[in-house]
């Protein structure tokens, strides 16, 4: 490429730098002519020229030609510091002046004339450097003559000396942005870069402004540099040659794939530009530490990737490589050919691949045989589905040899007689084999399947051993889900359909083997087959449903029962007529069963039945027969004795709430479910709660915490997706029940005496525990359904969670109210009730035997307000962080900075429509943390716990990202807090310090003496929680440099080896991973 190396064959061409011009037209002087409209600033103008005399005459004229004179003045001096290189920031003055008006390009240019002729070619590129800075900023304001001329003296400079050029092409990488650029000057400009620079011999910010410029003129000039041909293929190539910065690499390969994909003439030169670019194949790069540029070795392999498998023009030079680099040891390698296979099969058809597949065939079967990686296993796969497709996809003329067939001939020559091995090495990646290639397309699948499926139901047959077997029909199994991405196909077309009774056979037969892991393997094919639409007989269906009852309720092993059911669940939508008239009845009639049995096997029994039924009820014919009959059974339990029914009930709620998840996507299925269960239950709940029946407290089952806890899901889930009129319907009969005690819209609503759960009165305390179910109900409601009688239900609610003398009411009161407090809108009726219930919190707080109720309230509504961000939340957690100094709360209240951070399971949770504002939890830990630490240090002895328990549970809850940055200032309190004696400070602490040890080993590792003293001692501690979190953060120790962990390795070893023979087989398990990680410590290859 002709272009100065050194710049000494262009040092005497000084002369022609850009003089002050002189009455010359656009060819005569050596620089650009004054641009239109312009005047020499020799010859001043007149005022009043042309025979009017303007306002220009006199002092006004005096003082504005005096402002000129000071403007150009100004101009100089600028010039002249950045010229001499005492002050940079000139340019940007310059700029700014340019923009503003007050002076022009024009001027400039005149102003910098002295430098521009100089001799030094420092001084003339740093006049040259001054004006392309300039240009940069106000490249937009320029006019198409000033274009003009500053292109022609540009590609002049690049002629001169090489200290010149870099300013010359930012100059020129202004002009290229310029809108007003003539036609005909991209082309001149990039002509003159391809004749007189010589790129790769640039600095790499010089390399890029050349890329730049070929860039903007490809994005705006595209039609006039089409016009060149094969030379601007030609000259991209010369300037791209040789290139190593990945900076530049990004933006080069960019251009060739813009060549290439715009249709840009590549002429005779078409293996020259690949091998300027598949140099680089495979990308070998790795970023320096702390890159500012964040270039990652992935973003050159795919920015090349999409250049080698733009076009098919390639084909004859890329295949050759690709298959050279799978010979190759390196993985990377492999990995990186393998992937542009699979990328260029997406453009390429059988012309390209044809003399190339038997060698593409050879490389991918020995990978696939014999690789030990799973990623390249995988690849090699993708590659070949990948080719098949793209054999599939051609279109062959009626002369032209079918390359498919021949190409799956092959395949199957090489992997189907490893079928018939099921306990050979290669039978699994044959089958890998086999079925890539059959998930290409509809007709490799026809044509493999043909071939395989026969063999292997004959091998199935052939083969007696539970475990051949169980590989046979997992092979047959991968098959037949390749089947559900064709859909429904005809008869005559499938070889599915043609062996449709074998197939059958062989998976009832191994539905029925003793084997579990090949019950499994069925149960996963009976699911596919019943997908399949068309494929199972009515005949079949019914015995599927035998199957799977048999399977669910008495087959011994758990993990075929519940697969059993799951897969009633996944085909009862497809078939649903089948399955409610064939599963249900007789789950039902099992349920209802009074055997004589014993009572383990009969509930037992009984309890898959339940979970039967639930798994079924994926469509909303079946939810509306399962209903009914999880009720009725949920009637007959709860009638009996708290001792045998307490768990029956809690199983019934457990289906329950499965069946109204599976129904939360199906409007109407939701619908009925809401309508029909929720009242069933309050019903149920309300008659158990009334208290002249015959049973007292403690034989009524649905009264038992554990009952009321199990049903708050149902009804939560029950409510939480009904659309805003039907919960509107919905809330409009519940709110009366509480508050008015109107039982009419609850089925056999006879009840001995009215329903007054906010009444007075210790007989009324069993109906003030049916608040919970008040909770489940009305915080689940979405956030824009208006709640009746509002404000008259929260001053009950805040009565009874300060009044109870029950725990269990008086908190699900309070977490009532809080879900109520989070969702109410902001104005004064918020304002009013919170500073009621602040008013009812002080006093019990401050002495009085219901502190722990007016605690647990102060909790629930600093949660409520915490989480959508309410003014007075900082007040409320306040009042917490001054009760952790108290003696007789302090303990509760740090405990209640866990229920604060955590996430609820019941209310307060985004799944019921609370407001819950994003990193909350970083708020609070931005605001209270360091209240907690200045509390720490100022507290008490018999107190400071209290603090470390509050810090700990919130730091455990904190993202792990925020918390490493705050690490340096909390660690030493995290340290103290494991001398702590409050076993939940030292597991939560140490859950805290766990992924810590992983992430920041560095800032560890300065406390790694004090680390490692507190992790031994707490290996003995008498709770087996404590001792597990203790060795898995000795476990973790080995993170951090081996350097430092080195002068301990001798006595941790000898510390764990007590917990090795610890009376907890989990404590003995992590003992025994701890131990052998600081056995391997400092050992070589480690």
């Amino acid at each position: 490429m002709a272009g100065p190396t050194g710049g000494a064959r262009h040092r005497g061409r000084a002369g022609s730098a850009l003089r002050p011009p002189v009455r010359a037209g656009p060819g005569v002087c050596a620089g650009p002519p004054r641009p239109p409209g312009a005047r020499d600033h020799r010859h001043r103008p007149r005022a009043g020229a042309g025979g009017v005399r303007g306002p220009g005459r006199g002092p006004c004229a005096r003082v504005s030609w005096r402002r000129a004179g000071a403007g150009a003045e100004v101009l100089a001096a600028s010039v002249r510091d950045f010229v001499s290189g005492q002050q940079d920031g000139r340019a940007a003055e310059v700029a700014a002046g340019v923009k503003d008006g007050k002076w022009t390009v024009l001027q400039l240019v005149e102003a910098l004339g002295f430098c521009l002729e100089n001799t030094d070619p420092r001084m003339r590129g740093r006049g040259i450097q001054l004006l392309s800075q300039v240009l940069l900023q106000c490249y937009s304001q320029l006019q198409e003559k000033e274009v003009l001329h500053l292109v022609l003296f540009y590609e002049s400079r690049l002629q001169d000396n090489h200290l010149v050029i870099p300013s010359v092409l930012q100059g020129l990488r202004a002009l290229s942005m310029c809108e007003v650029l003539s036609p005909g000057l991209a082309v001149s400009v990039l002509k003159a870069i391809f004749q007189e620079v010589h790129v790769q011999s640039l600095l790499q910010l010089d390399r890029h402004t050349v890329y730049s410029i070929i860039t903007n003129f490809m994005s705006t000039r595209e039609e006039e540099l089409k016009g060149l041909g094969a030379n601007f293929t030609f000259g991209f190539i010369q300037v791209m040659d040789g290139e190593k910065d990945p900076r530049n690499l990004l933006v080069a390969f960019q251009i060739v794939h813009d060549l290439i994909a715009k249709d840009y003439a590549l002429g005779p030169f078409v293996e020259e530009l690949f091998e300027v670019t598949s140099c680089y194949f495979p990308v070998d790069f790795t970023p320096p530490p702390n890159d500012p540029h964040g270039i990652q070795r992935e973003d050159l392999i795919l920015s090349l990737r999409a250049v080698l498998a733009s076009t098919t023009q390639f084909a004859e030079f890329l295949l050759p490589l690709l298959i050279e680099k799978l010979d190759s040891e390196l993985q990377s390698a492999k990995l990186d050919s393998l992937q542009t296979l699979t990328a260029c099969c997406a453009i390429y058809g059988q012309k390209e691949l044809q003399e190339f597949l038997p060698s593409l065939w050879s490389s991918l079967r020995r990978e696939v045989f014999q690789t030990a990686s799973e990623k390249i296993e995988t690849e090699c796969l993708a590659a070949l589905r990948a080719l098949s497709a793209c054999l599939s996809r051609s279109v062959l003329s009626s002369d032209s040899e079918d390359l498919l067939d021949s190409f799956l001939s092959s395949i199957l020559q090489d992997c189907r007689h490893h079928l018939c091995e099921p306990d050979m090495k290669l039978v699994w990646p044959s089958a890998k084999l086999l079925q890539a290639a059959a998930g290409a397309s509809l007709r490799t699948y026809h044509c493999i399947t043909h071939s395989v499926l026969p063999l292997l139901l004959e091998q199935y047959t052939k083969h007696t051993q539970s475990s051949q077997r169980r590989t046979i029909l997992e092979m047959l199994l991968g098959f037949l889900e390749l089947q559900q991405k064709w859909g429904h196909v005809e008869e005559d077309e499938s070889p599915l359909l043609l062996h449709q009774a074998p197939v059958c056979s062989v998976v009832f037969s191994a539905l029925l083997d003793p084997s579990v892991q090949l019950q499994l393997v069925g149960i996963k094919a009976l699911t596919v087959l019943g997908s399949l639409q068309g494929f199972l007989s009515s005949s079949n269906l019914e015995l599927v449903v035998d199957h799977l009852i048999r399977l669910a309720l008495h087959e011994e092993d758990s993990q075929s029962s519940e697969a059993a059911m799951e897969a009633a669940g996944s085909l009862a939508p497809t078939y649903p007529k089948v399955f409610s008239g064939h599963m249900v009845p007789r789950l039902e009639k099992e349920l209802q069963s009074e055997r004589e049995e014993s009572y383990y096997k009969r509930h037992s029994l009984q309890q898959r039945c339940l979970q039967a039924l639930a798994a079924v009820s994926t469509h909303t014919s079946i939810v509306k027969e399962t209903v009914p009959i999880l009720l009725q059974h949920f009637q007959n339990v709860q009638k009996g004795t708290k001792a045998k029914n307490t768990q029956d009930v809690i199983s019934v709620c457990q289906s329950l709430h499965r069946v109204a998840l599976q129904c939360q996507q199906d409007a109407e299925g939701c619908w009925y479910f809401h309508q029909t269960v929720v009242p069933c239950l309050l019903a149920m709940a309300v008659q158990a709660a009334m208290p002249e029946s015959t049973h007292t407290l403690p034989g009524k089952a649905l009264l038992e915490e554990e009952v009321l806890a199990a049903m708050i899901p149902v009804i939560s889930a029950a409510t939480t997706h009904l659309s805003p009129e039907l919960a509107a319907q919905s809330v409009a009969h519940v709110v009366p029940l509480f508050l008015d005690g109107d039982v009419s819209f609850l089925p056999q609503n006879s009840f001995p005496c009215s329903f007054q759960p906010f009444g007075d009165g210790e007989h009324l305390e069993t109906q003030r525990r049916l608040v919970a179910l008040l909770m489940a109900f009305i915080c689940s409601l979405p956030r824009d359904v208006a709640i009746p009688q509002q404000e008259w239900l929260l001053r009950e609610l805040l009565a009874l969670s300060c009044s109870s003398n029950c725990p269990f009411t008086a908190t699900t009161a309070a977490k009532c109210f809080a879900g109520l407090v989070n969702k109410h809108p902001i104005g004064q009726q918020l304002d009013e009730i919170l500073q009621l219930a602040v008013n009812r919190m002080e006093p019990s707080l401050a002495e009085g035997p219901r502190r722990t109720q007016a605690l647990t309230l102060l909790l629930w509504v600093t949660k409520a307000l915490v989480l959508r961000y309410h003014p007075l939340s900082s007040c409320l957690t306040d009042k917490l962080l001054g009760l952790l100094g108290d003696t007789e709360l302090g303990p509760a209240t740090a405990d209640g900075f866990s229920l604060l951070m955590a996430e609820s399971p019941d209310v307060l949770h985004k799944g019921c429509h609370a407001d819950v504002r994003i990193m909350f939890r970083q708020r609070f830990f931005t605001d209270n943390v360091p209240k907690l630490v200045q509390g720490f240090h100022g507290a008490g002895p018999d107190v400071k716990a209290n603090y470390l328990k509050g810090l700990s549970h919130v730091l455990n809850h904190l993202p792990k990202p925020v918390l490493v940055t705050e690490l340096p200032t909390l660690l030493s309190l995290l340290l103290e807090a494991l001398s702590c004696s409050d076993r939940v400070v030292q597991l939560s602490t140490l859950s805290c310090l766990h992924p810590l040890l992983l992430e920041a080993p560095q800032i560890m590792s300065l406390h790694v003496d004090t680390l490692v003293t507190k992790f031994l001692n707490l290996t003995s501690s008498p709770t087996m929680a404590v001792r597990i979190a203790a060795l898995r953060c000795a476990h973790a120790l080995t993170s951090l440099p081996t350097t430092v962990l080195l002068p301990y390795k001798g006595r941790v070893i000898r510390a764990l080896a007590k917990p090795l023979d610890d009376k907890k087989r989990l404590v003995r398990k992590e003992a025994v991973a701890a131990r052998g990680e600081w056995f391997l410590l400092g050992s070589p290859g480690r």
